[in-house]
């Protein structure tokens, strides 16, 4: 039986997830979980009460967060990409970016995210410029990082930029990457044009109308 990974499309997390399937060529089944697919969602819930994306489940194990689930799927089923270093040093590296990326970019992406959720303008208003100010302290620390790198953590590509990907799009999207930080652009760009997220951004297209702070016409 093939894993199967419980998620949504225009979920930041599950692309996350995807990523790191598409880079290895991973066989898996998807299961969208959504109102269309009340069979998948019942049983994300009973696999996982906490109900948070993603899930992935291969035979009798379960196993949550995006950042695990990265690193099980390199131990139970590795690939010619090899996405958390051997070397115990550069491992932790792409570690703390991975962290980074969630709790620095994502985590304040989706603070404005849910202030525009809750239908009150002033909190709406609030977590956005919140959200900004804290946006353009990881943009500055980022971009300074990447003026001498291809991908996150040095010239190969890993777990720190599934990470980035997802959070990067999204994140632009609620507060603009500006001019001030050509790196962080670029890199935005390179991630785009990778084939795995690439494919992750088309699967998620139909749903951008879900996005609460208006969707870009652009990516």
């Amino acid at each position: 039986m093939l894993p199967a990974l419980y998620g949504h499309p225009f979920s930041s997390y599950t692309q996350k997830a995807l990523v790191a399937l598409y880079e290895n060529a991973t066989p898996f089944e998807f299961r969208s979980v959504g109102p269309e697919t009340p069979q998948h969602a019942a049983d994300w819930i009973e696999r996982w009460p906490l109900r948070k994306f993603p899930l992935l489940v291969d035979g009798e194990r379960n196993v949550a967060e995006s950042s695990i689930i990265i690193e099980y799927l390199q131990l139970a089923h590795p690939g010619p990409v090899r996405l958390i270093p051997a070397d115990s040093m550069a491992a932790l590296d792409v570690r703390f970016l991975d962290r980074y990326f969630d709790l620095h970019v994502m985590y304040w992406m989706q603070h404005a995210v849910n202030g525009a959720l809750t239908g009150d303008p002033a909190k709406r208003d609030a977590a956005r410029a919140l959200a900004a100010q804290k946006l353009e302290l990881a943009y500055a620390w980022i971009d300074a990082q990447l003026a001498t790198r291809t991908w996150a953590a040095g010239s190969d590509f890993t777990l720190a930029d599934c990470a980035a990907a997802p959070a990067l799009f999204y994140a632009d999207w609620t507060h603009p990457i500006g001019d001030g930080h050509p790196h962080l652009r670029a890199y935005r760009a390179r991630l785009l044009a990778r084939p795995s997220f690439a494919r992750a951004v088309d699967e998620a297209r139909p749903y951008r109308t879900l996005f609460p702070l208006g969707a870009p016409d652009r990516d």
